[in-house]
C-alpha cells in the first residue's frame, strides 16, 4: 500500500486524518476505522442474505464487460446491483444501468482504491432486500485495493491476457487475496502467443493460494458457465451462513 502518495486519504475517511497529526498514527487509525466500517458493511450484507463480491484488476482488464455478460447470462434468475469505483466519470456505471441493473457510482478523486466508508455510503442507496448479489467494481489498480477490506465476502481478481502471465508474481498481495482468479480476454490467447495460463497459475500457487482459476472471455462467453456456477454456489453458501448466524443470534 502506498503510504506516501496520499491514496490512503479518501473523501470517506478524511475526517480521521484531520484528528491525527502523526503519519504513523494516521495510517493506523485509518486502517482500524476502515476495518470497523467493513465489519459493519459485512453484517449488513449478511442480515439481508446478500453476497458481496469485490472485483479487482488493473485498468482495462475487463471487469465491466464481465459484469455485463454476467447480467445477461442470469437474466431474471438473480438480482444484481453494482457499486462502481473510478477516479472520475460514470462511464462504467452507465453501461451497467443500460442492462437494467442499479449501479451506484463512487468517484474517488485522487484515491486509487475504494474503502469501507465509501461502500457504506453507497449501501444507503440500495435496497438490499431486493438483491441477491452486490458487485463492488474497485478502481483499476493491482496494488492498493487489496489492502482495504470493504465488507465483501469474496475477492475476484482478473488477470487479462495482454498484461502478461507474470503478474501474480509481481503483485503478490493482490493475487494472494483472491478467492478466484479469472484469466480474462482468453479469446486473445492464440493471437498473443506469449501468455501461458499454466505459468500464471503456477505463480499463483507459489503464493500458497488454492484459489480456483478460470479462463474466460466476455467477447465469446467462453468460460462463462464455470464463472456462473461458481457464483451460484457461493451465493448458496452465503445464504446458508446467514441463516446459521441468524439462528445463533436468536439462541444467544
Amino acid at each position: 500500500m502506498c503510504n506516501t502518495c496520499g491514496c490512503n486519504v479518501t473523501p470517506g475517511n478524511q475526517h480521521i486524518v484531520a484528528e491525527h497529526k502523526e503519519s504513523v498514527e494516521v495510517l493506523t487509525n485509518l486502517l482500524q476505522a476502515n476495518d470497523h466500517e467493513a465489519a459493519h458493511n459485512r453484517a449488513h450484507f449478511d442480515r439481508h442474505g446478500v453476497l458481496a463480491i469485490n472485483l479487482m484488476s488493473s485498468p482495462g482488464a475487463g471487469k465491466t464487460a464481465l459484469l455485463e455478460r454476467t447480467i445477461e447470462w442470469f437474466g431474471d434468475r438473480l438480482r444484481f446491483a453494482v457499486i462502481e469505483g473510478d477516479l472520475e466519470t460514470e462511464n462504467d456505471a452507465e453501461r451497467i444501468r443500460e442492462k437494467g441493473v442499479p449501479a451506484i457510482q463512487i468517484s474517488t478523486g485522487t484515491a486509487c482504491h475504494l474503502d469501507a466508508h465509501m461502500v457504506h455510503a453507497a449501501l444507503h442507496e440500495l435496497d438490499l432486500d431486493t438483491l441477491d448479489v452486490v458487485f463492488i467494481e474497485n478502481v483499476g489498480n493491482l496494488v492498493c485495493p487489496a489492502s482495504f477490506d470493504l465488507g465483501q465476502h469474496l475477492n475476484v481478481t482478473l488477470l487479462s491476457t495482454p498484461e502478461g502471465d507474470d503478474k501474480p508474481a509481481k503483485y503478490p498481495v493482490m493475487f494472494r487475496a483472491a478467492d478466484l482468479m479469472l484469466v480474462s480476454k482468453s479469446d486473445l490467447l492464440d493471437v498473443l502467443g506469449d501468455f501461458d495460463p499454466d505459468k500464471a497459475e503456477r505463480h499463483l500457487r507459489e503464493l500458497a493460494s488454492d484459489a480456483p482459476v478460470f479462463e474466460l472471455s466476455a467477447r465469446t462467453n467462453a468460460g462463462l458457465r464455470d464463472w456462473a456456477e461458481w457464483l451460484t454456489r457461493n451465493l448458496e453458501l452465503q445464504r446458508e451462513d446467514s441463516i446459521d448466524e441468524s439462528a445463533r443470534e436468536r439462541l444467544a
